[in-house]
């Protein structure tokens, strides 16, 4: 079956539910793509394993998208192992109350996807049972998948990569520029803004002083043997010669 197929075969199973089918992109890659209200989000699950035509009895992934204001998509993929043809599902789920079906009793592979996504979003998944902590501690608040989630490392300690380009090796050019949300040190945490354009940051605090250059001993001339410490000859000992 084409994408566009398997858009209106499982649109037709959930008839009369209002469902929307479009088509990713991806060229061979493209997969059929469903939004379904919250309320059929397992029966559209149920329906595309068991009817004989689509055959997803194949469970890939489950996670979610922040949109914001407009809430979170909760989205899955499958696969039908018999017909070589794949489906992705999406519902979303308002933000004030996140909370859908679980499809554990369909895909019980998706226990362990519905727990990383109520960790990292804070997606309730009604009948799962067991979504407890996965893969933060579980003194840890928040979630950090949200877009309103400051990473607190970003802030804390500056990114130990290369240089951005642009950048020189004496710590000139670009300014550091904080990802959207991280706040400037001076407002959060204790640790001022890594050095930036002549070693000015960002906070009042101010930057570090860039690093200075470590000094290298010259190279010797082509054809000249390099020069090391001298040869210490080792004492002649008592009574000998």
């Amino acid at each position: 079956m084409t994408p566009e197929e398997v858009g209106r075969r499982i649109v037709a199973l959930l008839a009369p539910v209002e469902a929307t089918t479009t088509v990713s992109g991806g060229q061979g890659y493209a997969r059929a793509t469903v939004d379904v209200p919250p309320a059929s989000w397992r029966d559209a699950v149920r329906a595309a394993r068991g009817d004989a035509e689509l055959g997803c009895d194949f469970f890939d992934w489950l996670s979610a998208v922040d949109e914001l204001a407009e809430g979170f998509d909760v989205v899955a993929h499958l696969w039908s192992t018999q017909h070589r043809h794949g489906l992705l599902l999406r519902t979303r789920v308002p933000r004030e109350t996140p909370v859908v079906a679980s499809v554990v009793d369909v895909f019980p592979g998706a226990a362990w996807h519905e727990r990383e996504t109520h960790e990292m979003f804070g997606i309730g998944f009604d009948g799962h049972g067991e979504l407890r902590p996965l893969l933060l501690p579980p003194e840890f608040e928040g979630h950090p998948l949200r877009k309103e989630f400051v990473l607190a490392s970003r802030v804390a300690k500056p990114w130990p990569g290369a240089k951005e380009p642009g950048e020189s090796e004496a710590g000139g050019g670009r300014r550091p520029i904080r990802p959207p949300g991280v706040p400037a040190p001076g407002e959060w945490g204790t640790t001022p803004t890594p050095a930036g354009a002549a070693g000015v940051g960002e906070g009042p605090r101010g930057g570090t002083p860039a690093r200075p250059a470590r000094e290298r001993p010259a190279r010797p001339a082509p054809g000249e043997r390099p020069t090391g410490p001298a040869r210490q000859e080792p004492a002649a000992e008592e009574g000998e010669g």
